[in-house]
């Protein structure tokens, strides 16, 4: 085994006083500092550095939100350079339906607090899902209304093409309950896979008349005329927004579900027609 052997104090180069010697200890560790740092930080990845967004986030949203969270991906690449919000816009249901699956997404903002569930039930969400918006349904007609629709009831009119949105979608069940409290019976042209293919119906004059979101009506402008109903009012449908628990970008992600609920947020969605939650 080897001993330490004890020398005798050296003493200082000619030249270099104590002061010196302090100086240059301590540049020597700030230099190792600073190098360590680097080494623990690393390479920025996508979503890297604390609560800095960077990279892409992705986000699955209900058919309806299309234009509002647009506009608010748009408000969010420019206030934060360097990132890109993919959206993918569909039925709540197979949206729900591709990330119980294993589909690569960050954010889910669903049409109806039913189908987030099937995300939450399946453990794919990170914490409880909150609520941002509300939606309301209406009739959409014909610019002009030439077919005189005033009400649900009239859409059990004889010779009337009515489409309706597929019963496994929020828009779908939220007009089964209008029209169950109105106690009307509709055998509708078809049923659509989403809200915005219902309307598509009408926009292309293939039908009369489809029962969607009002927040859907007021985005087609003068291509459709609305109709609102009393109805509507019993089959109201909340909005829920979730960070997902596989998140590709968990930074980014969080970054944009607090723009979607903050007061920038809000005035979007109230200037689409959504309601407050």
């Amino acid at each position: 085994m080897s001993r330490r052997t004890a020398h005798p104090p050296r003493r200082a180069p000619a030249g270099r006083t104590p002061r010196a010697r302090s100086t240059a200890v301590g540049a020597g560790t700030a230099a190792l500092l600073l190098l360590t740092g680097a080494c623990a930080t690393g390479p920025a990845g996508p979503g890297a550095g604390a609560g800095t967004p960077t990279g892409t986030v992705t986000v699955f949203a209900a058919a309806s939100l299309k234009e509002s969270f647009t506009t608010l991906g748009r408000r969010f690449e420019k206030a934060h350079p360097g990132t890109e919000v993919a959206f993918n816009f569909g039925g709540s249901d197979s949206l729900a339906a591709g990330i119980t699956n294993g589909a690569p997404a960050d954010v889910f903002a669903a049409a109806s607090a039913k189908t987030m569930k099937i995300v939450t039930d399946h453990g794919d969400t990170a914490g409880d899902p909150a609520t941002f918006a509300r939606n309301r349904l209406e009739i959409a007609t014909l610019p002009g209304n030439p077919r005189g629709i005033t009400s649900l009831s009239d859409l059990a009119r004889p010779g009337l093409k009515v489409v309706l949105c597929d019963r496994t979608v929020p828009c779908g069940a939220a007009a089964r309950t209008a029209l169950a409290v109105a106690g009307v019976g509709v055998t509708p042209a078809s049923y659509e896979r989403d809200v915005k293919s219902a309307l598509t119906k009408v926009e292309l004059k293939e039908a009369d008349a489809a029962v969607v979101y009002r927040t859907d009506v007021r985005a087609a402008g003068d291509r459709v005329e609305g109709v609102e109903f009393p109805e509507a009012a019993e089959a109201g449908t909340d909005y829920p927004i979730a960070l997902l628990e596989h998140a590709p970008n968990p930074t980014a992600a969080k970054a944009f579900l607090t723009l979607v609920r903050s007061a920038e947020g809000r005035r979007v969605l109230d200037g689409a027609g959504f309601l407050k939650p």
